[in-house]
């Protein structure tokens, strides 16, 4: 548990390093001149840093401890052993439980990053991070508490059973955060050849486009942008076309969703049907 909500703090100083390298970045070499560095609701964006990347990791430690522990009890009782206690890593160079865990990890949220798109009841919950209207670094942090649980507990199984270091884990979360802020980012990044490998920025605002590329959109990969290559939810329109970003960003029933802190933690439980 000690162990857990260390790591939690360890993370929020590389969190806050990496916030201001790419806020630095976009003073820099901003992509979209005319966005000034304090746009409208930048002080909500805050209080999301600092709560998603904080505070709520915290208590989910404290909650995941408890049902972790519980579901291990339960595991014992019919002589299963506890999935923490697999470890199938164990040994392993540290750079290549990096390479597993960092793939693997990738595609279970890429799995689940569709699920917030295509269940409706995930959807409400995700409509937070899609209400961002001027990409920036920060946008990366403005998702709903429920996507933690969401994910921490989908991908909890196959990942807890690798026994990775907990070193790897921390570098893997701040490696994830980087791409995750640079792909929010207000810089015209691509990377080149490497585009077919990692996300950036200008694969990602075509996911945040109102316009939907698909029945449920396009490009849902987190740090590697190859699993929407292969399974064909790749979108990402040519420079020669002459148009690198949607016109507008968000989703279309956008004018329905709360503006204000309080409402939008608790729209997805209270909306109205209909």
């Amino acid at each position: 548990m000690l162990n857990i909500i260390w790591d939690t703090r360890g993370y929020f100083f590389w969190l806050l390093v990496v916030s201001l390298f790419c806020w630095i970045l976009e003073r820099l070499f901003p992509w979209r001149k005319d966005q000034p560095a304090f746009r409208e609701q930048i002080g909500q964006d805050f209080f999301w840093l600092v709560f998603n990347g904080h505070y709520a990791g915290i208590l989910a430690a404290f909650l995941g401890a408890y049902v972790l522990n519980q579901f291990s009890a339960a595991l014992a009782s019919i002589g299963l052993p506890a999935p923490e206690n697999i470890r199938l890593l164990a040994g392993t160079p540290l750079w290549l439980q990096f390479v597993i865990f960092i793939f693997a990890k990738d595609f279970l949220e890429w799995l689940i990053h569709n699920l917030l798109h295509r269940v409706s009841w995930l959807w409400e919950f995700h409509k937070l991070h899609h209400s961002i209207e001027k990409m920036d670094w920060i946008g990366n942090m403005r998702f709903h508490w429920m996507e933690i649980v969401v994910y921490k507990s989908l991908s909890y199984l196959p990942l807890v059973i690798l026994g990775v270091d907990g070193r790897v884990i921390l570098w893997i979360a701040i490696v994830s955060t980087l791409i995750g802020h640079l792909n929010h980012s207000n810089l015209k990044i691509s990377w080149g050849p490497f585009r077919y490998l990692l996300n950036s920025p200008r694969m990602h605002v075509w996911h945040h486009d109102i316009i939907l590329h698909g029945d449920y959109g396009k490009n849902f990969g987190v740090v590697f942008s190859l699993w929407d290559w292969l399974f064909g939810t790749a979108y990402l329109p040519p420079d020669h076309a002459g148009k690198l970003q949607p016109d507008q960003l968000g989703f279309d029933d956008m004018d329905r969703f709360p503006r204000g802190l309080l409402p939008r933690l608790i729209y997805p439980f209270w909306k109205r049907s209909g």
